[in-house]
């Protein structure tokens, strides 16, 4: 009978894992390969060790894009978990048109990042755009938005923050659902206020999908392309480029492929780092 279930279940993962190999395990491997190469699109290149790393950290640009992507992930993940269980918290009590909010919240997820950074282009636009049109309502100086290299960061990680806090918001709100009432309704009875009861009962119960969302916000973070592409286009003097763009820009405007890769390799180092690191911050005390 074990034996039976053991093969049943290895059948039901078959495709799952047959996926991951495929599309996922094989890939690093070329690419972690490619790294060490001098491979170019037309030439498959020579083997060269880790010059390619060795040129990336003297590589200004390369430094830049790793630092603005830091910057964007280290303000973007905490900034858009708090909005999300603060908007899931106001989501979960008992208001009118419930599911219209949450619907209106949860559309940016599902709209085409080209079409939200098309409008955000708008809203950004220095002469017509809404955020300016905003600021001189309150008679404050216009801002080059996406020209201005001090600006154009963090306004792409407010874009970052408004276009994520859907998705975080609908698992908070799952999670929100699953904790039992009736340790509230003790907590409540035992005196306790609203913020007791979030810190010793909310908090500690959503502990595991805190993890689950940092992490998939941390890749998400990483990840971050269409949005540079459509709106700045790296710019202004690398302002917004980040570590996605220049991959690409090196891997399909300068054909370079194995620095790349090299480049690929490193991005994917450090999220597993700053993966670990939230880890640790979920680590219960008595593991610690």
């Amino acid at each position: 009978m074990d034996r039976s279930k053991a093969r049943a279940g290895w059948l039901l993962l078959g495709p799952a894992l047959l996926h991951s190999v495929i599309f996922i395990a094989i890939p690093i491997v070329i690419v972690a390969v490619l790294s060490l190469t001098d491979a170019r699109v037309a030439s498959q290149g020579v083997f060269i060790g880790l010059d390619n790393y060795t040129e990336l950290f003297h590589d200004d640009v390369f430094r830049k894009a790793l630092v603005n992507t830091l910057l964007y992930t280290v303000v973007v993940v905490p900034v858009g978990m708090a909005i999300a269980l603060s908007v899931a918290i106001g989501l979960n009590q008992q208001l009118r048109a419930r599911g219209l909010f949450r619907t209106l919240f949860y559309i940016p997820v599902v709209t085409s990042s080209v079409a939200v950074s098309a409008v955000w282009l708008w809203i950004y636009n220095p002469a017509a755009g809404l955020a300016n049109q905003v600021l001189a309502f309150f008679g404050l100086a216009r801002s080059g938005w996406l020209t201005d290299p001090d600006v154009a960061l963090p306004a792409l990680m407010i874009i970052g923050v408004w276009q994520g806090l859907g998705n975080k918001m609908i698992v908070y709100l799952a999670a929100l659902q699953g904790i039992s009432p009736d340790l509230v309704e003790a907590a409540r009875l035992d005196g306790a206020g609203r913020w007791q009861v979030f810190r010793h009962v909310t908090w500690p119960g959503l502990a595991p999908v805190h993890f689950f969302v940092l992490v998939t916000s941390i890749t998400s973070s990483f990840q971050v392309f269409d949005l540079v592409y459509v709106t700045t286009h790296g710019g202004p003097a690398d302002a917004t480029n980040v570590l996605t763009f220049d991959i690409f820009t090196n891997a399909f405007t300068r054909l370079q492929i194995g620095y790349a890769s090299a480049e690929t390799v490193v991005m994917f180092g450090f999220v597993a780092v700053m993966i670990y690191l939230g880890r640790l911050t979920q680590r219960d005390r008595r593991e610690l």
